[in-house]
């Protein structure tokens, strides 16, 4: 196994220990503690690597900092307005919107973030 290989299932497992969809900053700090001499670049660019490998998601979210997600299905999230939480939703009704926006506007859709912003149940009570 090369060295690229060793560090991409590293950080991969880090990331999956968190379960959180952490920024790339939180990544670091979880895969750094097993691994002091791991640099925050090499994080960063395994983790974009990972991503546009299929491996992991890359999470977009309005607050503009890069997270990532170990889960790979198919999937929705929604974003806690109050504490900042992630969560994940899988919601059967959206299976086919890709479809849709295709037959709609043209386009090739290669994938879509979809996410929704509210309270959760913690902060809404």
């Amino acid at each position: 196994m090369g060295r690229n290989t060793v560090q991409r299932q590293i950080i991969l497992t880090g990331l999956q220990k968190l379960n959180s969809h952490p920024t790339i900053d939180e990544v670091y700090a979880e895969v750094s503690k097993e691994h002091p001499s791991i640099s925050k670049t090499t994080v960063y660019r395994n983790l974009r690597q990972l991503a546009n490998d299929g491996m992991i998601r890359q999470v977009l979210l309005p607050d503009g900092l890069e997270r990532y997600d170990g889960t790979t299905v198919e999937h929705h999230h929604f974003n806690c307005t109050k504490c900042n939480g992630i969560l994940d939703l899988e919601i059967d009704v959206l299976d086919d919107i890709d479809d849709k926006v295709q037959k709609k506007y043209g386009f090739r859709v290669e994938r879509h973030d979809l996410v929704f912003s509210g309270l959760c149940l913690n902060c809404k009570e």
